[in-house]
Formats: structure tokens, sequence, C-alpha cells
């Protein structure tokens, strides 16, 4: 006999600077439709963000003290800065029925894909959040105001190569507005929810 008794989903969300996929993961946590995963990095703050609500800001000693810890589900080098998923944030979480959303980049979906914990596997789920256009995602990244011409041509360059993964997914989203993206957003983790997959036998 199975109950309502299940594991929590583990949702992966890649997708290119600028494509929104952090709002998304951000606003169903705010909502209290899952808990988001804060990543570590080793990269300085932007303006505005604060350490253990956007990322856990590291300098590179303390991460790799965590690698050699093995406290990282995954964690990988990108745009020249370190980043990675602690198991504390996931592992302990989705045993408890709860559902984890990540904003996390293709290199490191690879790695979790890869990852040979059963729980983790039982519990994946993948989204891919696709803009529009090439020319609505530089407006996007432009937009921020935060980073200098070569920055944002950095990223756009990394972004491009990123869209290149998108059929590696389970399910995408071609972004519209804010408002459209959360709504299927929100829809995925309903019907997800539902996935036989992730119940315990009783």
């Amino acid at each position: 006999m199975i109950t309502n008794n299940r594991i929590g989903m583990l949702l992966l969300v890649s997708g290119p600077s600028g494509s929104g996929k952090t709002t998304l993961c951000r606003r169903s946590a705010d909502e209290g439709y899952a808990s988001y995963a804060i990543s570590c990095t080793t990269r300085p703050p932007r303006p505005g963000e604060v350490n253990g609500e956007d990322y856990y800001f590291l300098s590179l000693e303390q991460f790799r003290q965590k690698i050699d810890n093995d406290e990282f589900i995954e964690h990988a080098e990108v745009h020249s800065n370190f980043y990675g998923t602690l198991k504390s944030e996931v592992i302990n979480v989705v045993e408890k029925g709860i559902d984890v959303v990540m904003d996390i980049d293709v290199q490191g979906a690879s790695l979790i894909r890869e990852c040979d914990e059963p729980l983790i596997q039982q519990a994946l789920v993948e989204l891919f959040v696709m803009p529009p256009s090439e020319a609505e995602l530089r407006n996007r990244l432009s937009g921020r105001g935060t980073d200098s011409d070569e920055v944002i041509e950095r990223r756009m360059i990394n972004s491009l190569e990123e869209m290149r993964h998108w059929n590696k997914y389970t399910h995408c989203i071609i972004s519209e507005d804010k408002e459209t993206d959360y709504t299927n957003f929100k829809s995925l983790i309903l019907a997800e929810r539902l996935n036989v997959s992730r119940f315990k036998d009783q």
C-alpha cells in the first residue's frame, strides 16, 4: 500500500544569466512551495546580495576545505569562480518530504545527474529556462546595471554556450513574462508532486 508519505523532489533549474531562473526559484520558496538550496561561491557579492540568503560567500581556502571534507554534492568552476551545493542544503531536506529548488548552471546539473546517491536520483527533476531570443537576453543582462560591458559580453558568450544544453533537460520553459513563467514553473512543481516514483511504500 502507498500513502501520501513521500520524499521531496530536487528541482534543478538551469538557464543562462538573465533567463529569470533565480527569480522563479526564490519566489517559489517565498510563497512556500519549496525550499531554496543556497549555493556556495567564491565570487564576491554583488550590490545588495546577503551572505546566507543569496549565496554562502566563501574564500577559496574555505571552499577547498569543504571539498576536502566531502560536504558538496557537486562543485565546479564557472566564470573563473567556484560554485558548489552543500549536501546539508538538499539531502536532509528531501528526506523530510520537502521539495527543494536549486538554481544551478549546466555544469553543476551534469554533475548532479552523475551523483550516485540513490536519494538524489529518486528526487531529481530538471528544468531549463530559455530566454525568448538572443536580443532579449542581451537586454536583460544589460538592464541589471551592475556589470561592465566586458563582463556583460563574457556572460553573453557563456550564456549562448549554456543554451546549447537545453535538450539535456526533461522540462523546458520558453520565457515570456514573469507571471507567465511563474505560472508554468508552479504548475511543474505541483504536477511532479504526483509522481509515483517519490512515494514511499508502506
